[in-house]
């Protein structure tokens, strides 16, 4: 009999209908020819696209560029295979870099992909148990405020490679960032200033002159050529590039730049640790670990999520929030043993996956095999492009995700409760990091919605003589003075039931029936039930009557559980003021 009970749950869940969620619907849907040749296109201009940024990323949280290479190409592919939104691309975000490189400064490359895969076993149970649709409730100041502080940590650390800054210390706190790259300011070059200059304004000028071509495809390989011939016929001027900064061990022999090698297998605590020495793994250890696990999946999951609704709204589908957040855990806890480092849903390429002609994942699968041959064939290409220019272009990106003008018009227009929030959350997210800051902003923001609501819930006592009041509300003048009507309207939940049951204890004295309509009292909680029986203990105390009228559903089942009926009280009920006035005067 359990068994069956457990299956019949197990059924009702539907579990096995969350991986590939979105590739089985395009199925069903009929997959064509002229779909597959629109994806294979779609797919190679996000990933030509994802190419330079996925190292820009990466540089940026403090790895090797290949790293990001490498969690485009295996997210890419798990993601796409086993999500629920048709256009998401997976890879390497911006949002990340604030997370990740405080975890590689403290942790080494072995701290940063254990990390990763255990905030894709929490994204994992996230999905299963179904909270993908819980992302929703996380308040509109809250996101808007992280994410202009995620911008904002991110252009300050590119003032490094903009100005070519030498730091003799890698701090991982904001202001001790800024005091280090002051102390460096000596070292700032001329030429990876002019460079950085060049390619930004390059991405913002390509946009103006075509929509066609995505930016980066024109401004990245016209820096790298820039940078090569700088290096080449002015070396006193030379500007660092990805084969400059970056060097791996290839079979043996030193690789300047990336490798031209696919992601491999690797266990991911064998990588190199805090100041490149191995990484006690340990239960503390793994402990320690377990704050910044969280910070990936709480970001991962709402980064994700708000992407895939984006790409609804402009393609007019319907992503599965459960099943996006269940192959973003498994993407998460596959792509570390292949050296990759924490992915989420990237906004900026599933929207240029969208206006390029994506009609289903396999677009993204083919964005996927585009960097992987990247990495095969032009690797020695590669290492011409120059860390300014991937500056410059994470600068864009970063001004890009502060939605500067969106954030000042909430300042000016909305609540100063909204306001306090945005705020916080903007501060905390730059002082602190960003699930301090989700987690002081959610509890602001629902104590704030809790004190609105308490000011929702409004109270009317009316008395014998007062005339009709435009809700109908009237006491007859045949009842004296010995009957009123207390009236409640909003929800009665422990923001304001305090205040609504201490104004009905207060009018006790003299009284010998008090009708309580109830009718715009849609929910009741357990302070509200505690409130409401001491009010009514005190009016039974000084022998008046209570009548409940037009109890709603949820407050009526609470006030039969909680035996009011049945206890020591006074207490009657009726369907309407009628029958309750007429049942006062044979009470009275």
């Amino acid at each position: 009999m359990a068994r069956t009970r457990y299956r019949a749950a197990l059924d009702s869940i539907k579990l096995r209908d969350l991986p590939a969620a979105a590739l089985r619907a395009v199925w069903r849907e009929g997959y064509t020819r002229v779909d597959l040749r629109a994806d294979v296109m779609a797919g190679l201009v996000v990933g030509i696209v994802a190419l330079p940024l996925a190292m820009a990323l990466a540089i940026a949280v403090g790895v090797a560029p290949q790293y990001g290479l490498y969690t485009s190409i295996v997210a890419g592919v798990v993601v796409a295979v086993l999500g629920g939104s048709r256009l998401q691309v997976t890879g390497p975000t911006a949002a990340f870099i604030v997370i990740l490189a405080p975890i590689y400064t403290r942790f080494g490359m072995a701290g940063l992909l254990l990390s990763g895969a255990m905030g894709g076993l929490i994204l994992i149970a996230m999905g299963l148990a179904r909270l993908g649709q819980f992302i929703e409730f996380i308040p509109h100041p809250v996101t808007t405020g992280f994410t202009a502080g995620i911008a904002t940590v991110i252009a300050t650390l590119q003032i490094k490679d903009v100005l070519g800054l030498r730091l003799t210390r890698a701090p991982a706190s904001f202001f001790d960032r800024l005091v280090a790259m002051w102390q460096a300011r000596g070292s700032a070059s001329v030429a990876e200033l002019g460079m950085a200059t060049v390619t930004l304004a390059l991405l913002v000028a390509v946009p103006r002159l075509t929509k066609r071509v995505p930016s980066p495809l024109v401004a990245i390989p016209l820096a790298g050529l820039l940078a090569a011939i700088l290096n080449h016929y002015w070396p006193g001027h030379a500007v660092a590039t990805i084969a400059s900064r970056f060097h791996a061990t290839v079979g043996g022999h030193l690789v300047s730049g990336v490798p031209p090698w696919p992601p491999l297998p690797m266990l991911p605590w064998r990588a190199a640790g805090p100041n490149g020495g191995p990484l006690q793994l340990s239960a503390g250890a793994l402990r320690e670990l377990l704050s910044g696990a969280f910070a990936v999946a709480m970001l991962g999951g709402i980064e994700s999520l708000l992407s895939a609704v984006i790409a609804d709204g402009m393609a007019g589908t319907k992503h599965d929030p459960d099943a996006e957040l269940l192959a973003l855990g498994v993407g998460n806890v596959v792509t570390p043993f292949f050296g990759g480092i924490p992915a989420t849903g990237a906004i900026a390429r599933t929207a240029t996956n969208f206006r390029s002609g994506a009609r289903s994942p396999v677009a993204s699968i083919v964005h996927a095999l585009t960097v992987l041959v990247a990495v095969i064939v032009l690797a020695p290409l590669i290492g011409y492009l120059p860390m300014a220019g991937l500056a410059a272009l994470l600068l864009l990106v970063a001004w890009n995700m502060s939605e500067l003008k969106h954030f000042v018009h909430i300042l000016r227009v909305a609540p100063r409760s909204d306001v306090l929030v945005l705020l916080t959350c903007f501060v905390l997210t730059v002082v602190f990091d960003m699930v301090v800051a989700v987690s002081v902003g959610v509890v602001l923001a629902a104590l704030l919605f809790m004190r609105r609501m308490a000011e929702i819930t409004q109270t009317h006592l009316i008395g014998v003589g007062e005339g009709e009041r435009a809700d109908g509300n009237k006491i007859p003048a045949d009842l004296g003075k010995k009957v009123a009507i207390y009236e409640i309207a909003g929800p009665l939940f422990f923001g304001a039931a305090q205040k609504a049951m201490a104004s009905l204890g207060s009018v006790a004295g003299g009284l010998q029936v008090l009708i309580v309509r109830l009718e715009k009292v849609p929910m009741m909680d357990a302070t509200g039930l505690v409130a409401f029986e001491s009010a009514i203990s005190t009016l039974t105390g000084h022998g008046c009557v209570t009548i409940l009228v037009g109890l709603q559903e949820q407050p009526s089942k609470l006030v039969e559980r909680a035996g009011l009926l049945r206890g020591p009280w006074r207490i009657e009920i009726c369907p309407d003021l009628a029958s309750a006035l007429a049942a006062a005067r044979g009470l009275i």
